[in-house]
């Protein structure tokens, strides 16, 4: 391994507080047997309840494993992913949720393609969620395929590994987690999607429902349909700058 670490994993947080020891003790293994050195950065997304207390202690008692930074409100999930990337370092980066319904261990399998592809995105099997979590998200799905064509199969999948450089130049706005991969392709970056475990959450509750699986989605998507009709993509022809 070398010195410094290679991959920053991104954790968003909010009201997390019965995941936290759980995730805190899965990272902790995972970093030690990564071939890859990695760091894990919380982002507190205006937790109302011990999570903030939480992650600042296991940030104090092993700082060259965690770190964390903590928004001013709760801003959203894309609010929470941005800030985290901006504050990213390394020259990979990945994410996962904090409930811990994706695995860390994934990530090893994820390595293999660094280098050769921009993004690397879970495709969750045998998911581990209610009717009604499987239905809103197929639906989602579905709609956003007929709409998008991006050809990517869980674009919501909580586990994805991806350049840093190419992450900082995304544009973001609210609901964009939910394109991350298209808008890596919109950019001229490709994808690898490769099939992760899924798990039951095990403590704490979900924040979304019904609503904001649907709604959000479907007028997110529109917004991502009008971006990409105005997206400004060039190449120069030929140019005369090294000559000064």
């Amino acid at each position: 391994m070398q010195r410094n670490p290679e991959v920053t994993i991104i954790v968003p947080v909010y009201n997390e507080e019965e995941s936290l020891p759980r995730l805190r003790t899965e990272a902790e293994k995972f970093q030690i047997k990564s071939p890859i050195k990695t760091r894990i950065l919380f982002v507190d997304d205006g937790s109302t309840d011990q999570s903030l207390s939480i992650i600042r202690r296991y940030c104090s008692e092993a700082p060259d494993n965690f770190s964390f930074i903590a928004l001013d409100g709760n801003k959203g999930l894309s609010a929470a992913i941005k800030a985290g990337i901006d504050n990213v370092e390394t020259p990979y980066l990945g994410y996962i949720d904090a409930d811990l319904q994706t695995s860390f261990w994934d990530f090893i399998r994820f390595y293999d393609f660094m280098g050769e592809f921009t993004i690397i995105n879970g495709i969750r099997q045998k998911r581990a969620d209610t009717l009604v979590k499987r239905w809103s998200s197929k639906i989602a799905n579905s709609f956003r395929q007929r709409m998008i064509h991006d050809n990517i199969k869980d674009t919501c999948c909580p586990l994805k590994l991806m350049e840093t450089q190419m992450a900082k130049e995304l544009p973001f706005f609210n609901g964009m987690h939910r394109f991350i991969p298209a808008l890596v392709q919109l950019h001229g970056g490709n994808v690898k999607q490769i099939q992760v475990q899924h798990f039951k959450r095990m403590e704490g509750v979900s924040k979304y429902n019904l609503k904001n699986r649907l709604i959000g989605p479907f007028l997110d998507t529109l917004a991502f349909v009008w971006m990409r009709k105005r997206n400004i993509r060039y190449s120069i022809k030929e140019s005369s700058t090294n000559s000064f």
